[in-house]
């Protein structure tokens, strides 16, 4: 069965008057229909529950940076969201299930394990998923940021074959094409660049928290971890199904890498927030990458931050970032550890610093 997620954004579900895009919902909800008679599941992800809140109760102010008030606007407006979603499906035969989820969904293993259990259970049950972020209670040390991060999370949850983000733009081009005449679409990308993510710009819409940035940060997750994504315009008439089939002219493309991490180590890589940073030697990142081992305290040069074992962890070498990991130790017993031989360590601290069942290589 292939398994796609689409992504839509603030922007694209709502007006430029706060109000409900029903054509749009009623697009994306044939699109739907058509996919799944054709044998493929899809995963909705939406945003919309802040803009659609405020615009119900400011009756066109402008919309506030305060937290809080945000947070009451999507609780206003999330049930008006899944009411919307829920006429367009129905219209199409197609009965669909809210899931709200927040950054600790993905940060505790077992809570991981049950998203991904209840996503599973809705598909088997023939119910389109239509997951959003719980705005109304996760404050923000727990939200993603945007919804183009937990898209490309719930990809990965679900183990989807394509992660398609819809936006109001064509695609990814090589510069903003608001302030450069001469920017071009970007039709397909094999490897995601320093000089690509340069191109990205940050978010210019008035409702939503993402924008190119982000999209291209969710497509670099979904592509390491096997999975093809594409960026196109919400708007365009057989969107999600052009973008599956390689329709040229739909969006940027980005080609899936080849390899492929087991769900446990793509939790690791993508799904836990780093609570500090080790430094390595050349010689360690080399025993890394080449070799597949785990990180000894010997190779460990400084540490950042303060964490505990367990916690997860980036690893750098002198050109950034080499890999992220769970730490077996405490920076509070840094000291007795840092670029110590196996030999030389109280009995106390672990020589594998970080095992390479718990390493993922990034860089």
């Amino acid at each position: 069965m292939t398994v796609v997620v689409v992504k839509i954004g603030s922007s694209s579900v709502t007006t430029t008057s706060g109000t409900v895009n029903g054509h749009l919902l009623s697009s994306i909800a044939r699109q739907v229909a058509v996919l799944r008679t054709s044998g493929t599941d899809v995963v909705l992800v939406t945003s919309g529950a802040v803009a659609l809140g405020w615009s119900t109760l400011a009756q066109g102010a402008e919309r506030p940076k305060d937290t809080v008030v945000l947070q009451a606007a999507s609780a206003v407006g999330q049930h008006r969201l899944m009411a919307a979603w829920e006429a367009a499906l129905e219209a199409e035969g197609i009965i669909c299930g809210q899931v709200l989820l927040n950054s600790l969904d993905f940060g505790h293993r077992q809570q991981y394990l049950h998203a991904r259990r209840t996503l599973e259970q809705l598909r088997q049950l023939g119910v389109v998923p239509i997951v959003n972020e719980n705005d109304a209670t996760s404050d923000s040390e727990l939200r993603f940021g945007d919804n183009d991060r937990m898209a490309a999370l719930v990809a990965q949850l679900v183990g989807a074959d394509h992660l398609v983000l819809l936006t109001d733009t064509e695609g990814l081009y090589t510069a903003d094409p608001r302030v450069d005449a001469d920017a071009s679409l970007i039709s397909v990308v094999r490897e995601i660049d320093e000089a690509l993510e340069r191109a990205a710009t940050g978010t210019q819409s008035t409702v939503g928290s993402g924008g190119m940035a982000s999209k291209l940060a969710a497509a670099k997750m979904a592509t390491f971890s096997g999975i093809a994504a594409t960026i196109a315009e919400a708007e365009r008439a057989n969107v999600v199904s052009d973008a599956l089939n390689g329709v040229a002219g739909v969006g940027t493309k980005f080609v899936a890498g080849e390899r492929t991490l087991s769900s446990r180590k793509l939790w690791i890589a993508f799904a836990l927030t780093p609570q500090g940073v080790l430094h390595i030697d050349e010689g360690a990142a080399k025993a890394i990458r080449e070799g597949g081992r785990s990180l000894l305290a010997a190779g460990v040069t400084g540490i950042d931050g303060s964490f505990v074992a367990g916690d997860p962890v980036e690893v750098h070498d002198e050109n950034g970032l080499v890999a992220k990991g769970l730490i077996n130790v405490a920076a509070s017993d840094a000291p007795t550890w840092i670029g110590r031989r196996s030999n030389d360590l109280p009995p106390s601290i672990a020589a594998e610093v970080i095992h390479r069942d718990d390493l993922v290589v990034l860089g």
